[in-house]
């Protein structure tokens, strides 16, 4: 973790070599391989942000890095096995794992969403022309005597026919090929696909790890902020470091702030907010905020229905707060403007929608709420 460069979060999980919080999948995944028995397909799934892709890769890594019990030297040199077997991990400084960031190992393809050389920008799709290799490439003979291995992360993104083709191969899995597929969100995946994986589910990390590895990554946080950071990410040590990246703490006490003028919201202020994050190149401050709403709006949800959920103890009366807000509106209605405004923010992006519209919306709705209830 010492080489951990804040400005240049996140880092590739193909390069990662770090992970905490999920020793009981890699032993999952360690016992399944040790037993000679290692299933074609695993489905990683769980929250974005707290590993699935650098537990895929790291897995992928192992096992190229181990090869066959019985294989002696590769083609480049390096005696298999190559790492210790009670571990998944493999160093930085190994041949196989230097040539599998530099794209130069032939047992190993990484499929994800690619530059559209039109525009210059991502693929919003991984579409089938990105997984029509997959087939052809687990079927050929692994050129080091062990696996073929494909991740692919993630695979919420592909399309229909991506999926489909991704699909006929799950169907017929070749001898010694293994496919991982990263998924923040299964349910979204075709039954049959989700069928013929083995699920590795991926929980987010405790309040105190996540604390510890904010402060580790960011020491210049505060302890009492890292643990605001932890509850806001809800786990997640990517969302958290983009909070830190993003000054989410400062963006969520304007949004607290705002959200306290109720019933009759701040106009003055709620303007200055929107015109804040929706300006040209604030992009991340938009997704940052509206991100925190929606969290904000998920615990109001709960609290609506009798439960106590974590709060960030940004205010000592914030949960006192909420249970008072809670209180003038019903459950139903509650939730009602939670959806409302998670289907405003989804289609940001496609529409192309005004942001400053789309953030004055979601505060009026959250108004309308409270004062209808009056």
């Amino acid at each position: 973790m010492d080489d951990f460069d804040l400005e240049n979060w996140p880092p590739r999980p193909i390069e990662n070599t770090q992970l905490q919080g999920h020793d009981e999948a890699e032993r999952t995944l360690l016992d399944s391989y040790n037993s000679g028995r290692l299933h074609h397909a695993w489905l990683i799934t769980g929250p974005k942000g707290i590993g699935k892709a650098t537990l895929a890769h790291r897995f992928a890594r192992f096992v190229l890095a181990n090869g066959k019990k019985d294989s002696g030297p590769s083609l480049f040199g390096d005696a298999l096995p190559a790492v210790d077997p009670t571990s998944l991990q493999v160093e930085a400084d190994s041949l196989v794992y230097r040539r599998i960031v530099a794209g130069g190992h032939a047992d190993m393809l990484v499929i994800e969403r690619r530059i559209n050389e039109k525009t210059g920008k991502l693929k919003t799709v991984i579409d089938v022309d990105s997984v029509r290799e997959v087939g052809s490439f687990l079927r050929l003979t692994p050129a080091e005597g062990g696996w073929r291995v494909v991740v692919i992360d993630s695979a919420d993104e592909m399309n229909p026919n991506s999926a489909n083709a991704v699909l006929k191969v799950l169907e017929e899995p070749p001898k010694n090929a293994l496919l991982i597929l990263v998924s923040h969100n299964p349910g979204r995946l075709l039954p049959t696909i989700r069928s013929r994986c083995r699920t590795l589910k991926l929980r987010p990390l405790s309040s105190d790890l996540l604390t510890g590895l904010v402060r580790t990554y960011a020491p210049d946080v505060s302890h009492e902020d890292a643990e605001r950071l932890a509850v806001l990410s809800d786990g997640s040590i990517g969302h958290a470091l983009g909070l830190v990246e993003e000054g989410g703490l400062e963006l969520y006490a304007e949004l607290l702030a705002l959200l306290h003028t109720l019933p009759r919201l701040d106009v003055q202020a709620l303007h200055a907010l929107a015109d804040k994050v929706a300006r040209a190149g604030a992009d991340d401050a938009f997704r940052t905020v509206t991100s925190l709403l929606r969290w904000w709006l998920e615990r109001m949800v709960l609290t609506a229905a009798g439960k106590t959920p974590a709060t960030s103890g940004a205010a000592d009366d914030e949960a006192l707060f909420m249970a008072g807000l809670a209180s003038q509106a019903s459950l139903d209605r509650w939730f009602l403007v939670w959806e409302k405004i998670n289907h405003l923010v989804a289609r940001v992006d496609g529409l192309n929608l005004d942001k400053k519209q789309i953030v004055l919306d979601a505060f009026l709705g959250i108004e309308s709420t409270v004062q209808a209830a009056r």
